[in-house]
């Protein structure tokens, strides 16, 4: 799913979770590195990852990301490429204490959002989330669906 530059400085989307802003709601994000391997870089620059059913915890003083998978590459060696090995995301230590403290709040949760290029790093956007109650995922898709209505009224009408 790679994509040209967005509106958030010019950085290019490699892969998204659209799912989880269905399941959870935001309260705060912020962008972590990623240790990746040789070749998940090509793989993950070729569009060929995915965040569906990632997650992340935060385990001996580092936070890990489980699940994402990357296709191995096929033009690399393929003996020691795990899809979906346990990757380190990198952050300073103040950002990881102050998360450490708001993930310990019940109900909170780390969600990796966004896999992206900014200038010419891979890395992931994580999220503070919080679970949604099913009223409140039916309330968030009637209000997609008038903004969508609503759009297309407003280009219908500055048409004419």
């Amino acid at each position: 799913m790679t994509g040209a530059p967005d509106k958030r400085g010019g950085s290019q989307t490699l892969a998204s979770n659209r799912k989880a802003s269905h399941e959870y709601q935001f309260l705060e994000k912020l962008e972590a590195g990623i240790a990746l391997q040789g070749a998940e870089v090509k793989s993950i620059r070729d569009g060929k990852a995915s965040l569906n059913e990632a997650f992340a915890r935060i385990e001996d003083g580092q936070m890990l990301l489980y699940n994402m998978h990357v296709q191995p590459y096929p033009h690399a060696r393929t003996d020691d490429q795990d899809p979906v090995r346990v990757r380190t995301l990198l952050l300073h230590r103040r950002e990881l204490d102050r998360l450490t403290g708001q993930v310990a709040e019940k109900g909170r949760t780390l969600v990796p959002t966004r896999l992206y290029l900014h200038r010419g790093l891979i890395k992931v956007e994580i999220a503070v989330a919080k679970g949604k109650l099913a009223i409140d995922k039916r309330d968030s898709l009637k209000k997609k669906v008038q903004d969508r209505e609503t759009a297309r009224t407003i280009a219908r009408l500055s048409r004419r």
